[in-house]
């Protein structure tokens, strides 16, 4: 289980993530929203453990991420919106040089890569560059690196962003085939997709908890679209962001 309390993310004066608690289990797939600027992706990153919060904990099946992140990271794959890749790594090296950070048994480590590129579908580009891969297997290789090593927690941070259609729908069956055995986390800008996909939505408006549902539930109760739901809980918090919100390099700096 995942556990969220209090979480709460600063840069100098200005919260980008305000008193965040939510809980999420095996079996789920979460949809995180938000308009740009939100705290959606600083959201991610702290609950893959990239960046520390202020203040607040995450615990997974009871573990602190803060207090014991190298047992507690073990339990998380993290696929950020733009995938760290080896433009001059083969696909297979990519992903065994991966396996070996997270530390899968060096017996094992082919079996796991050759494992997971056929789950991802990229097995047949194997031993191609990175760097001369299409975006649409460039993501999958991604996937594939948050996948590797089977961990209980896969957060993906828009994993459909400048796909195609089809490309969209094969990325859309990759992540509900995760769903028996792992909690997901996904963002996504495409509210169609966190409507087919996902099983719960959390709404973040300038960095602060606007609602928290099912997707069956919130669609059910208001009878419309979940773009007009997002539309209608974060178009009045938009209206009243600051004209200074905007994170600078100073507030980092003021932080540090």
């Amino acid at each position: 289980m995942l556990e969220v309390n209090h979480l709460v993310k600063r840069y100098g004066k200005h919260p980008a993530v305000s008193e965040l608690n939510f809980t999420a289990d095996r079996g789920e797939i979460l949809g995180l929203l938000g308009p740009n600027g939100a705290g959606k992706s600083t959201t991610m990153n702290m609950l893959a453990g990239y960046i520390a919060p202020t203040a607040g904990e995450i615990k997974i099946d009871g573990i602190d991420l803060l207090k014991n992140p190298s047992k507690a990271k073990e339990k998380i794959g993290y696929m950020p919106e733009i995938p760290p890749l080896y433009p001059d790594m083969t696909v297979k090296e990519q992903l065994m040089f991966v396996a070996e950070l997270r530390h899968v048994p060096k017996h094992k480590r082919t079996e796991c890569v050759d494992r997971v590129m056929k789950q991802c579908g990229v097995l047949d580009v194997s031993h191609r560059l990175i760097k001369n891969l299409s975006k649409g297997y460039r993501q999958r290789v991604g996937f594939a690196q948050a996948v590797l090593g089977d961990p209980d927690i896969i957060i993906l941070d828009e994993p459909t962003a400048g796909l195609d259609p089809r490309q969209i729908r094969e990325m859309r069956e990759m992540i509900l085939g995760l769903k028996p055995d792992h909690l997901v986390i996904l963002s996504s800008h495409i509210l169609t997709e966190i409507e087919e996909v996902c099983d719960h939505v959390l709404i973040i408006s300038n960095g602060t908890l606007v609602l928290s549902d099912t997707t069956e539930h919130l669609l059910d109760e208001h009878q419309e679209s979940l773009e007009d739901v997002f539309l209608e809980l974060t178009e009045q918090e938009i209206e009243e962001v600051p004209e200074d919100h905007d994170i600078t390099d100073d507030d980092e700096e003021e932080e540090a």
